[in-house]
């Protein structure tokens, strides 16, 4: 009667802990499949605006040198080549910033993995 009870009792917790484990993976699976449409989309977009903006760029740095006097046009060249450089190193700051500031990938999951444990501890 005792093991039998002890079998049921081990029975049921393997089967408790073989939910809890399918239900985190579960939002695992879900936090991952965000993460990475998140991820593709930020990479479309961004490589989007950057030709965009490099066209642009080019073309108008273009028509503003060829705009000058033909005696400035190397100091119009040198000052546009000043302003993209800068444009450049605050763009890069800017998005190390980001990167620094990014939430925690698979937050959701890692917190209920540590409000389990903390409901398994006593």
């Amino acid at each position: 009667m005792i093991a039998g009870g002890f079998v049921e009792s081990a029975t049921n917790l393997l089967a408790g802990l073989l939910e809890l484990g399918r239900t985190r993976f579960e939002l695992f699976g879900t936090e991952l499949r965000e993460e990475l449409a998140r991820l593709t989309l930020t990479l479309l977009g961004g490589l989007a605006a950057l030709l965009l903006a490099a066209l642009a760029v080019a073309f108008g740095a273009t028509a503003f040198i060829l705009a000058m006097d033909e005696s400035h046009r190397a100091a119009a060249t040198i000052g546009v080549a000043a302003v993209l450089l800068l444009a450049a190193a605050l763009l890069a700051w800017y998005v190390r910033r980001q990167a620094a500031a990014k939430p925690r990938a698979f937050d959701a999951t890692l917190s209920e993995l540590q409000r389990d444990l903390k409901a398994i501890k006593p």
